[in-house]
């Protein structure tokens, strides 16, 4: 009778295995083209972080934590959730510095004299940037924390 459980159960875990393999990395594809299409349709830089964020916590679920972290260790995941934020912060800062108001983006045509209607389009790209890394590496943090109970090496 286990033989038959274990037999059954190990089809379920192949079929899995095999369409998380598939998904994760038009999940990854779909969640960037959230992030850089935020500007210019719904979505942006936490929706696409959110995605990003899934496609790595599925990968967690289907196999086990230390596959996920093979994939994201943990300190490129801190990377990105300080590099998201530091962009974030970045060009609201520069904009304040060239004398416009904080994340007035077409204070940066003043050092690169490009148009203010597209400096304000980069502006909102690189915000949505730095959004979709901190939510990103937020996201998986929150559920490798959750996971394992505060440890990391273990996952359900």
């Amino acid at each position: 009778m286990s033989r038959e459980i274990n037999e059954h159960t190990a089809g379920e875990d192949l079929l899995i295995k095999t369409s998380v393999r598939l998904m994760v990395p038009f999940i990854q594809l779909f969640g960037l083209y959230v992030i850089v299409h935020g500007h210019y349709s719904p979505g942006g830089g936490f929706q696409g972080g959110v995605i990003l964020g899934a496609a790595f916590i599925l990968l967690a679920i289907a196999f086990d934590l230390k596959i996920s972290q093979k994939y994201m260790p943990v300190t490129v995941n801190a990377l990105f959730c300080n590099l998201g934020a530091c962009i974030f912060i970045g060009v609201g800062v520069l904009c304040a510095l060239v004398g416009g108001l904080f994340l007035d983006y077409s204070a940066l045509d003043r050092l690169l004299p490009l148009g203010e209607i597209e400096w304000h389009s980069f502006g909102i790209f690189l915000v949505e940037l730095g959004v979709g890394f901190t939510v990103m590496s937020s996201m998986i943090l929150l559920y490798w924390n959750l996971s394992s109970g505060g440890a990391m090496d273990e996952g359900l």
